[in-house]
């Protein structure tokens, strides 16, 4: 075999091995971080949200809590995933969107109920997907997921007080 023929045969290879990661990394790992990605995105614009709608001040700390903290974690988190060839997300997803849409259409005490059952409801789930990563994912991944779930036990905390005091949905 020629040295060009390995040369190309080599280029093949490690072309085949690479998108054999990418693929990979779509999958299992690289689709929770999308979703991650977009859940960040998303808690980010509904604690803005939160700063325009709420007349309570403890909810709308809170809502500057989710984005301060999720803004955080969504550059980590974006990051880890373009440094894993995982095409980050620019939008929430439907589902995400439809919250949002909902929220913004409430006010006042209504908006402030229906906002921490939400967030009530939405960390539990993101609770047990961080958990689930953290034991089976990459190990990057599962050491980011390990590191978040304190941050978003304390949002279910903070959201489950604050149903109690804005009075349940």
């Amino acid at each position: 075999m020629s040295n060009r023929a390995k040369s190309l045969a080599t280029v093949a290879a490690l072309t085949l091995l690479c998108s054999g990661a990418a693929v990979a990394a779509e999958n299992g790992s690289g689709a929770f971080l999308k979703k991650a990605v977009r859940g960040d995105i998303a808690e980010t614009k509904v604690g803005e949200l939160v700063q325009q709608k709420s007349e309570n001040a403890d909810v709308k700390s809170f809502g500057q809590m989710l984005v301060t903290d999720h803004g955080q974690h969504l550059t980590e988190v974006s990051n880890l995933a373009k440094s894993m060839n995982v095409q980050v997300p620019t939008q929430p997803d439907r589902k995400q969107r439809e919250v949002y849409d909902k929220l913004s259409k409430l006010s006042g005490k209504a908006f402030d109920q229906q906002f921490v059952a939400d967030m009530v409801e939405d960390h539990k789930k993101d609770i047990a997907e961080y958990k689930k990563e953290a034991a089976s994912g990459d190990a990057e991944v599962a050491a980011l997921a390990k590191k978040t779930l304190p941050v978003l036990q304390k949002h279910l905390e903070t959201a489950e007080a604050l149903e109690k005091e804005v009075g349940q949905k």
